[in-house]
């Protein structure tokens, strides 16, 4: 058989009673006022020393809203009375910012108490880590850099470079926009074009038209070159004040190749070389001047027949 044991709690005796309260007086005994202040006391110099330092950084960085605010301004007169880039302009005005910035919150963080060594560690991590993580982005955005610095082309611009041409429609820090003839919109990066053989085709007021062509051996040779030189002459396109060059490039195996040189406007280019390709034509066949064209001459010979073919 089991027998249970039911335990009641005992009550304290009156001895009991006054040792508790007795010792639960010397305990308040001992927080005094004075202990109490002389804790106090002695947080007091650690907490003016950190009230100090926060105080500081907070002017520090008050001041430094201040200067920011005033390169900013100085950055953008500057930059407008150079005529600078929008882009360009805006890219330089950010980062002067961002520097300012930069150094006025690490300025504010070693007052506060915080290793100087610290935050450089920090920032050397978050800026390796970043790095790694946009190398590609990164070059394109140091290749837009480049371009708005250097300007090897401006908005506007006909470019042609690595088999893509067309007009300059936007140039980012990333990547620059083309709108081609057809009326297409081409994206190239910028760490590509900047690293690419670039022809500005509209960088300068003029443009030479060069063209050759050839007629046969048996026309005449001056009347082509006369009539030549009179359709360049004729032409409202072309600028007369520049020379106008008729020549012989060429005395090739079916034909003398002329070559032919005038200056015309930059805009006005290719309606004027392309108008005086079928001017050419249409004026050399009315004079009866061949342009000859490939083609093989192939001569039959008949043998006689006589007593030696029997």
């Amino acid at each position: 058989m089991i027998h249970f044991t039911l335990q009641t709690p005992s009550i304290p005796t009156l001895e009991e009673t006054q040792a508790i309260v007795q010792e639960v007086h010397e305990d308040l005994q001992q927080l005094k006022p004075n202990a109490i202040l002389e804790t106090i006391r002695s947080w007091t110099p650690g907490l003016l020393s950190l009230s100090y330092r926060v105080l500081y950084a907070a002017v520090i960085i008050i001041i430094g809203n201040r200067i920011a605010f005033y390169l900013r301004r100085f950055l953008k007169r500057t930059f407008d009375h150079m005529n600078m880039d929008l882009s360009l302009s805006k890219f330089l005005i950010s980062l002067a910012n961002a520097i300012t910035y930069a150094i006025v919150i690490f300025m504010a963080l070693e007052k506060i108490g915080i290793p100087s060594t610290s935050i450089i560690a920090l920032l050397g991590s978050a800026t390796l880590a970043i790095g790694l993580s946009l190398q590609e982005s990164l070059g394109n955005f140091a290749g837009g850099i480049l371009i708005l610095v250097m300007r090897p082309f401006g908005i506007h611009d006909y470019i042609v470079s690595e088999g893509v041409e067309g007009q300059v429609l936007n140039i980012g820090l990333v990547y620059t926009t083309l709108l081609t003839v057809d009326n297409r919109r081409i994206t190239i990066p910028n760490g590509t074009l900047s690293n690419a053989v670039i022809t500005n085709v509209t960088a300068q007021e003029k443009r030479r038209i060069d063209l050759t062509i050839g007629i046969s051996y048996s026309s005449d040779l001056k009347q082509a070159k006369s009539i030549l030189e009179r359709i360049y002459r004729e032409d409202p396109q072309i600028i007369q004040d520049e020379p106008i060059t008729v020549y012989v490039s060429e005395l090739a195996e079916s034909s003398v190749i002329i070559g032919s040189r005038g200056w015309a406007a930059t805009e006005d280019y290719w309606s004027a070389r392309w108008r005086i390709i079928e001017k050419t034509k249409l004026e050399f066949d009315a004079a009866g001047i061949e342009i000859p064209y490939n083609q093989m001459d192939v001569n039959i010979i008949q043998k006689k027949e006589g007593p030696l073919n029997n």
